[in-house]
């Protein structure tokens, strides 16, 4: 069994467990497919890609790995409504992205998954640079502003994982 398929087992039953014990889940539960919060996701995805281009353009471009993240991790939240699953969990919303793609019920490229989040790499490998990363460091982080090329890289990856979960949606 795959690390994705491992990670996705795992995710549902935490959730499964913080269910049985009256505590809101921090993991990954099946439920009915919902194609209108599937949309909603997807609005709210295209919604933060112009706030990225606003804040790029008024120079504010520390802000723009968050609203690029967002962009993205709305996506896969869209997807998840798709597929009839709630995520509370990034690792498990990105476990779930990875078993898809394995199954080839979408076209996002496993190497776009690992530029957003890297979740399988082993305590000996180096950590490569991510979406993920990026945004934890400008948010985190005291630096004002975002190289053009960094910024590019991220937008073109907001974007086609847009195109794809578009295209997986049919909508």
């Amino acid at each position: 069994m795959s690390h994705a398929k491992n990670k996705m087992d795992w995710c549902l039953n935490k959730a499964k467990k913080e269910l049985q014990t009256g505590k809101q889940h921090r993991g990954l539960v099946r439920v009915d497919i919902d194609l209108q919060k599937a949309r909603e996701h997807l609005a709210k995805a295209e919604h933060n890609l112009k706030v990225t281009i606003y804040l790029q353009r008024g120079g504010y471009t520390d802000w723009c790995p968050s609203s690029l993240f967002y962009v993205i991790y709305h996506c896969f939240l869209a997807i998840l409504a798709k597929f009839g699953y709630e995520t509370r969990n990034q690792e498990c919303t990105f476990a779930l992205i990875a078993s898809l793609i394995e199954d080839n019920k979408i076209t996002i490229s496993q190497e776009d998954l690992e530029k957003v989040s890297t979740f399988n790499i082993t305590e000996t490998q180096e950590s490569p640079e991510t979406a993920v990363s990026i945004r934890e460091n400008y948010q985190y982080g005291t630096k004002l502003s975002l190289e053009n090329k960094e910024y590019q890289e991220l937008l073109q990856l907001a974007k086609r994982i847009l195109d794809k979960t578009k295209e997986t949606l049919q909508l």
